[in-house]
């Protein structure tokens, strides 16, 4: 079981890599790891689970999140109360194959595991993708995200190029926010 420990933070040389693409058939390494991460975002979503563990609640987890350099991602992102999540899946080698002009970002900023302090400001990011990745089984998927869902798959691709979400933020005025962005409450 991944817990906070396992995740690796900002000055991990890990987290500025970019990941190498995983192959298939998925070892059975690469598969409990897959496993493992969508299995840590589940518990940090259970207030119990969270609470005995310690687990700060995450959206997603990236595999260089826990030291391993490869393009893997879990991302549980949970719908309305008592309703199935708006997605649930471990993408590997995911890539954008198109976006919105239109940008977005979440007006309370953005927040990561592998970041253990505050950074405020607006993490400009686009509100709709089409993203095209593989499951565990090697399926290929292409989806249309908009709003959140959007923005949590980037920031963990983001994370599969050695980028962490601070590094989007206007560092002269952090909350400059171009006339034309949504600002997600």
């Amino acid at each position: 079981m991944i817990l906070m420990k396992d995740i690796i933070r900002e000055g991990n040389p890990t987290l500025r890599e970019i990941a190498q693409p995983v192959s298939f058939p998925l070892s059975d390494e690469d598969r409990q790891l897959a496993a493992d991460m969508m299995t840590f975002l589940e518990n940090s979503q259970d207030p119990e689970i969270a609470a005995k563990y310690q687990l700060r609640a995450g959206v997603g987890l990236a595999a260089p999140q826990v030291d391993v350099s490869k393009q893997m991602s879990a991302v549980l992102v949970p719908g309305p109360e008592g309703e199935a999540p708006i997605l649930k899946d471990v993408i590997i080698n995911p890539k954008i194959i198109s976006h919105s002009v239109q940008d977005a970002a979440l007006a309370e900023g953005e927040g990561c595991l592998s970041v253990d302090r505050e950074v405020p400001g607006y993490v400009p990011r686009h509100d709709r993708i089409t993203l095209r990745y593989q499951d565990v089984e090697g399926v290929s998927h292409k989806i249309r995200l908009k709003n959140y869902p959007a923005i949590v798959c980037q920031h963990e691709i983001d994370h599969l190029n050695g980028i962490l979400f601070f590094d989007h933020i206007n560092k002269e005025n952090p909350f400059a926010a171009p006339d034309d962005m949504i600002i997600l409450e």
